[in-house]
């Protein structure tokens, strides 16, 4: 998944905007993750809507007053702000951990193209090796919340056994009783490998 942000520079949502960008430090915090890719802007009235949920539903995740063991989620904040200060409000009020692209980085544009984004806010959910889980996850989190999580994280556990052969599927375990239409309604999407472009 770090190929998709390879020679990139991404920011930590820190008082000191920490930069990531050295590959090792970049592989280092994306892999084995479930990633977020969050398209949205401080001025447009449904992010102003959605942007507190999904706070909150980052922070259920990733903070140990919630949880024992912070998830395996990654944020990116992919900015559609008209200015850098725009961009910086918006942050301050956002977790810590986040992290977004520089407000001047054409590689924005290139993420909405690639993505489809037209109408924000957009949460693109992806597997640790790139490919798409949803494409657009807003209603799912507004809807189930942390829940959700459980569901991409499944699904992201599939990449595991996509290689096995299918006798050893016979002895796989279903892990709850939704897992087969969990596995069935993430694995029809569509497989679009970041590292190979569109």
């Amino acid at each position: 998944m770090a190929a998709l942000f390879s020679h990139k520079s991404l920011v930590v949502n820190n008082k000191d905007n920490d930069e990531l960008e050295l590959e090792w430090e970049l592989t280092r915090t994306l892999e084995n993750k479930v990633m977020l890719l969050y398209f949205g802007s401080g001025e447009c009235p449904r992010c102003q809507e959605f942007a507190p949920i999904l706070k909150e539903f980052f922070v259920r995740l990733t903070d140990e007053f919630y949880m024992e063991r912070a998830s395996q989620l990654v944020l990116i904040y992919v900015s559609l702000d008209n200015t850098e200060e725009k961009q910086e409000k918006f942050l301050k009020k956002m977790p810590k951990r986040w992290l977004f692209l520089p407000f001047q980085d054409e590689f924005k544009k290139e993420l909405a193209l690639r993505f489809s984004v037209t109408h924000p806010p957009v949460v693109v959910v992806l597997k640790p090796n790139g490919e798409v889980i949803a494409y657009n996850a807003v209603e799912e989190i507004k809807q189930q919340g942390t829940d959700c999580f459980k569901n991409w994280q499944e699904a992201a556990d599939l990449v595991d056994r996509s290689f096995l052969l299918a006798q050893d599927f016979e002895d796989v375990t279903l892990r709850s009783i939704t897992d087969p239409l969990r596995r069935f309604k993430y694995k029809l999407g569509e497989k679009l490998l970041i590292a190979g472009g569109f």
